[in-house]
């Protein structure tokens, strides 16, 4: 699962991806394994503790192989011929990027009583800009991203977000990473964190920040960091057209966390990983949403062959909930990810968690979750791209009577026309199996999206 020494190994937010899950596909439909796995690039892995993370370079600088793009995941790889130009002015490469497509949508409000199907239209544009230098580093990407429906003006948005992030490499073998977000979002009616009866997507503003150093030292490799998480909600709609506040929701998460790994080889390694939280919310005149609490792992990176790569770690985690009816939720944690290769035109994945979680940063509930996921990425050609995902998540509510069982098949095939445009077509089925029947929904979703980078 380590991705090495390549300037393009993450692309972050595809447009082809968040095309569904504006449609409400969003991280709460899940909440333990995204539909799409992330890959991390170095050195930004570090500030993701629970994550695989990148091994010392064990040999001399002058020995070492480049990394060959067949050599890559495929969900990451970039052959040259299709790699964007890009601006280059001075020190400084800028990709822009716009996006249009559109989805259909069977289920709208992700509901079993109101089952109503619309077609959206989705406007984006993106630019990135980064450093061409030697020693340090900075990234910036702004972004937005319309979304139009035909009927249901009501489920109307657009979310914009500001990133950034530098490292400053302090010597050969100590950085230093900093992150930076502030962004104007929304989340899906239907989804678990969405207000009950709620019409509209829930507006809110998130600001972060995280700091973080890391320092080789041998063979071990250490992290250490903070983070903050600042929200804004504003208010939602209910069906009969009463106003839904979230002020409740506001706050701040604060976390601190701490990786230390330790590498018998190039190929294997062992780590221990901590991550502490403290929740800082508003709630209401008779019911404090502030907890606090820890999750840790143990376990090791390994690749046994060319072919299999994985992480497998297992630990504990515990979240002490100020309000009485919810009370000190803790339990066993386990994660195992498994990424097998038996060609160089497929990978095949799989993910397993287990973790006490709540349905958001900034919701009382607590949630009990196990997931599962295994998917693969074909490359039927260098520029056709296939990747299928199939997950499945048992949630246990914590002081509520309700257990949920999640179904998510993702399937998209992607075709690069050429070095700045690209195709693609998405499908998505999603079912929620409620013990509470309010709560049960399937949904169908076909989009096709175009992208053009300059």
């Amino acid at each position: 699962m380590t991705c090495r020494g390549a300037r393009n190994c993450f692309v972050p937010g595809s447009i082809l991806v968040v095309a569904l899950a504006a449609a409400g596909g969003g991280r709460s439909d899940a909440q333990v394994l995204p539909t799409s796995p992330i890959f991390w690039p170095p050195p930004w892995n570090a500030q993701h503790v629970f994550d695989p993370s990148l091994l010392p370079e064990l040999v001399q600088p002058d020995l070492r192989e480049p990394v060959a793009p067949e050599d890559m995941p495929i969900k990451s790889r970039q052959w040259p011929e299709y790699r964007p130009p890009g601006v280059r002015a001075g020190g400084w490469m800028f990709d822009p990027a716009v996006t249009a497509g559109g989805v259909y949508d069977s289920n709208v409000f992700a509901s079993n009583t109101r089952r109503e199907s619309d077609l959206a239209a989705r406007l984006g544009a993106s630019l990135r800009a980064l450093t061409l230098w030697e020693r340090h580093g900075i990234e910036l990407e702004a972004s937005a991203l319309s979304t139009i429906y035909r009927r249901h003006s009501g489920l109307d948005q657009t979310d914009a977000s500001l990133k950034g992030q530098g490292h400053f490499d302090i010597d050969h073998a100590t950085t230093l990473l900093a992150r930076f977000e502030a962004a104007h979002l929304h989340e899906a009616v239907g989804s678990l964190t969405s207000p009950a009866g709620a019409v509209r997507p829930t507006p809110y503003n998130l600001f972060s920040g995280d700091i973080t150093l890391r320092h080789e030292f041998g063979r071990f490799t250490g992290s250490m960091g903070a983070r903050v998480d600042s929200y804004d909600f504003g208010s939602t709609v209910a069906q009969n057209g009463t106003t839904i506040s979230q002020d409740a929701r506001d706050g701040q998460i604060y976390s601190v966390h701490g990786r230390l790994d330790y590498a018998f080889s190039a190929k294997s390694a062992i780590f221990a990983a901590v991550e502490g939280n403290e929740r800082r919310l508003r709630g209401t005149a008779d019911q404090s949403f502030d907890s606090d609490g820890y999750r840790a792992l143990a376990g090791f990176d390994v690749e046994l062959t060319h072919l299999i790569k994985g992480e497998f770690a297992g630990g504990y985690l515990q979240q002490r909930f100020a309000s009485a009816a919810v009370g000190t939720i803790e339990g066993p944690s386990y994660r195992a990810m498994l990424t097998w290769s038996p060609s160089r035109r497929l990978d095949i994945y799989f993910d397993a968690e287990q973790l006490v979680t709540t349905a958001s940063d900034t919701t009382l509930t607590a949630v009990l979750a196990n997931a599962a996921q295994i998917g693969l990425d074909y490359e039927f050609r260098r520029n056709v791209i296939l990747s299928i995902a199939a997950t499945y998540e048992r949630d246990g509510f914590k002081g509520l009577p309700r257990s949920d069982k999640n179904y998510i098949l993702d399937a998209r095939l992607k075709y690069l026309l050429n070095n700045i445009s690209s195709l693609a077509i998405l499908y998505r089925y999603q079912r929620r199996d409620s013990s509470q029947a309010e709560f049960d929904f399937d949904r169908h979703q076909v989009g096709i999206a175009a992208r053009v980078e300059f």
